[in-house]
């Protein structure tokens, strides 16, 4: 097999806009019949994806691949870091967890990453026609260039061309480009090929003579200017939406809040409530105010016990107790589940110091974090939530979920014995037989291991419907329908490549 193409897009800053960069190509090389394979080989972040070979990658490369049409894969993305404190994370290699590092621990450990890195790069390489790789960061961080395996120090090991990008829309664009450029390495600086600016509003004329000035600068060639394209929607890698843009206040007929703990993990969960248009979302981070609520929604959480406590001390529990007792509803996700129970244990000291606590005590069960990770892709209906008393064994009573668990917790307790879904064992053609979570049985709370709840049309109306928005605003809003939309973007994310990126030119001496 001939060798494939390749390309790394660096950043100059975090949210430059990588990631989206990455997925637009591979849906631009995909519809030239090319098979593309996403590659991060270090990843920061605590919105994961379940792969098809059963492992664990950054949510990014799962849409990358979704964006490549290929299903995803762990070595996609060989190194994830999930942080469980500010000065450590969980260290996820080829899918699976094999350690919780300190960031110096983490350092001595890197020529063992680099390794599986590499690993993973050359099965890819010999399995596909073209591989993009998104960086990390920015390549320009100086304290991290030492055993660097995320940016440079990968396309160097692997002898890959880079193209930088930057936002404009943050400002300082040139000043971004030529100062990363500045402070590479000479054979850093000869590997990049040129430039892409993202996020452009306005009349480009006005712009041309500041792209004539870094040409003449860098002797590199600008490739293309992104237009800001208002209302993409795509998966966030791990930084959340600006909730200010998600407020309908006076339109929506269903009030949702959902706290913003310190390690929130797969947020992603409540895209499909910031984007459905009776619902008015709002992320409330620390030091808010929390707002009367029709709905609460505690999502994942990396830490549990560390965000149960920050919840308690943001006045969350109070305003929980009060919102139940005025008839509002509830539903804990992985970690937001577990806290609803009566305690959380943590012996092995995988999620910090050895010990336990007390949960919020709303629903009668324990969790207990093991060694081991479930990890699963899902698919199962949702109980009858109408009914509380489990009487729905029958499990053809709700609509159909599909999902995934990431979780180290073993939760029991009498309170599953009212399963909020019931789950397919293994297998496409596997009747949904296996319980999952609880309902409370007053029927207003609602626990669930399954990340991904919201994302079918009909479980999402059908949980808006429990939580209290009403039929005829329901038939009005019409579905959400969350994988069609993050397709139709995809679409419309590679039209503007197309038409504003020289892509015979990125991609040269390849023939594309």
């Amino acid at each position: 097999m001939s060798s494939p193409i390749t390309l790394m897009v660096q950043g100059t800053t975090s949210d430059a806009g990588k990631s989206t960069l990455v997925a637009g190509l591979a849906r631009c090389l995909r519809r030239r019949g090319l098979r593309v394979a996403p590659f991060k080989p270090q990843n920061m972040a605590l919105n994961s994806a379940v792969t098809a070979d059963g492992g664990e990658i950054g949510r990014a490369q799962a849409l990358q691949a979704l964006a490549a049409g290929v299903a995803p894969h762990t070595d996609f993305n060989p190194v994830l870091l999930k942080p469980s404190t500010d000065i450590g994370a969980q260290v996820v290699i080829h899918g699976h967890a094999v350690a919780s590092l300190s960031a110096k621990d983490y350092h001595a450990y890197k020529p063992t990453a680099m390794a599986a890195v590499m690993q993973s790069w050359d099965r890819l390489c010999s399995a596909y026609g073209a591989v993009l790789v998104e960086g990390a960061g920015s390549p320009a961080e100086i304290n991290l260039r030492d055993r660097d395996i995320a940016n440079m120090g990968f396309a160097e090991a692997a002898d890959v061309p880079v193209v930088l990008v930057a936002d404009i829309d943050r400002g300082g664009v040139f000043a971004h480009l030529v100062g990363t450029l500045e402070l590479l390495s000479p054979s850093e600086q000869a590997r990049v090929k040129g430039f892409v600016i993202n996020r452009f509003r306005g009349d480009l004329g006005l712009l041309q003579s500041g792209l004539d000035w870094l040409e003449a600068r860098t002797g590199r060639p600008v490739f293309g200017v992104l237009p800001y394209l208002h209302g993409l929607f795509l998966d966030a890698e791990d930084a959340l939406a600006d909730s200010a843009a998600d407020v309908r206040a006076g339109e929506a007929a269903l009030r949702v809040i959902a706290p913003v703990y310190s390690r929130i993990s797969n947020h992603t969960d409540l895209d499909p409530l910031r984007l459905h248009p009776q619902v008015d979302f709002r992320w409330i981070g620390p030091g808010q105010a929390i707002p009367p609520a029709d709905l609460i929604v505690l999502p994942g959480s990396k830490s549990v016990q560390a965000d149960l406590a920050w919840l308690r001390a943001q006045g969350w529990e109070a305003a929980i107790r009060r919102h139940l007792r005025y008839g509002g509803k509830l539903i804990g996700i992985c970690g937001g589940f577990q806290m609803l129970g009566r305690e959380l244990a943590d012996p092995l000291g995988l999620e910090g110091a050895p010990g336990a606590m007390a949960g919020l005590g709303l629903l009668e069960v324990d969790t207990v974090l093991e060694q081991h990770k479930q990890l699963r892709n899902l698919r199962g209906r949702l109980a009858n939530l109408s009914r509380h008393d489990g009487s729905d064994a029958e499990h053809g009573l709700g609509a159909d979920v599909t999902g995934y668990e990431i979780h180290m917790g073993v939760t029991s307790g009498p309170a599953l014995a009212r399963p909020a879904l019931w789950l397919a064992q293994d297998g496409d053609g596997d009747a949904p037989t296996r319980p999952d979570g609880a309902i409370s049985a007053d029927g207003q709370l609602l626990g669930t291991y399954v990340h991904g709840l919201f994302d079918a049309p009909a479980a999402l109306s059908a949980l808006l419907a429990w939580a209290g928005l009403d039929a005829q605003a329901l038939e009005g809003a019409g579905a959400v329908d969350l994988a069609a939309r993050r397709e139709a973007d995809l679409d419309r994310l590679a039209d503007a490549i197309e038409a504003h990126v020289d892509l015979a030119a990125l991609f040269a001496p390849d023939r594309i």
